[in-house]
């Protein structure tokens, strides 16, 4: 089997959570560096004992059991952001690896429950704790699982390569909101900011209350 075709096949055994519990910035390089020999087995907790086995099998290595410095296998929940309490900050936004929060800057967020992965990169950015995990309906059956894992894997490739093409200057940025981080930027910055928000926000909601 070619190294092209190897990655494919591991990479569709993978859950496309997109999470980085493995140490990779996904699951596509994650497949990359099993393909290659540069990674074990057991490093993708949401894939659980059975993506173990299935990569085992496929490898034609033994089977071992979960490695616990990546972490441990829990059911998938649902990002559900607090509408009333977002300030809109939009760093959820950037850190979601596919898209599936909506939102803009100064303005409420919304998942959109059909595309989250429950990755839960979008919990440590948000300033004010404003986004819970769901335990969402669970797939009615195997190929319904497979099918939600190859959308979100399209849709982890759109964002990457959307975000390949877009110019890095100042007038994009102020363009497109959220989009992802400026490179200038440092996320204790962001965070600060975002808290000013907030703060801003709620004085708002004070000064209204009080008229």
């Amino acid at each position: 089997m070619n190294a092209e075709l190897l990655i494919v096949r591991i990479d569709a055994i993978l859950p496309q959570t997109q999470c980085g519990q493995c140490g990779y910035p996904g699951c596509k390089p994650y497949a990359e560096a099993l393909a290659s020999h540069e990674a074990d087995i057991n490093q993708c907790p949401p894939g659980g004992d059975a993506g173990i086995h299935a990569l085992a099998g496929l490898l034609d290595q033994p089977y071992k059991p979960l490695n616990p410095d990546h972490g441990v296998h829990k059911p998938k929940f649902l990002a559900v952001i607090d509408e009333a309490t977002c300030i809109g900050c939009t760093l959820c936004i950037q850190a979601c690896p596919v898209d599936a929060i909506l939102g803009a800057s100064k303005q409420m967020h919304t998942v959109i429950a059909a595309e989250c992965t429950g990755c839960e990169l979008c919990l440590p950015p948000c300033p004010v704790d404003c986004i819970s995990l769901q335990a969402p309906k669970a797939p009615s059956s195997p190929i319904e699982a497979r099918k939600s894992a190859d959308i979100a894997r399209s849709r982890h490739e759109s964002r990457q390569l959307r975000l390949a093409r877009q110019p890095r200057t100042p007038k994009s940025l102020a363009a497109m909101p959220g989009s992802y981080v400026p490179p200038a930027s440092s996320p204790a910055a962001l965070k600060k900011a975002a808290i000013a928000a907030a703060m801003a926000k709620a004085r708002s909601q004070k000064n209204d209350a009080a008229s």
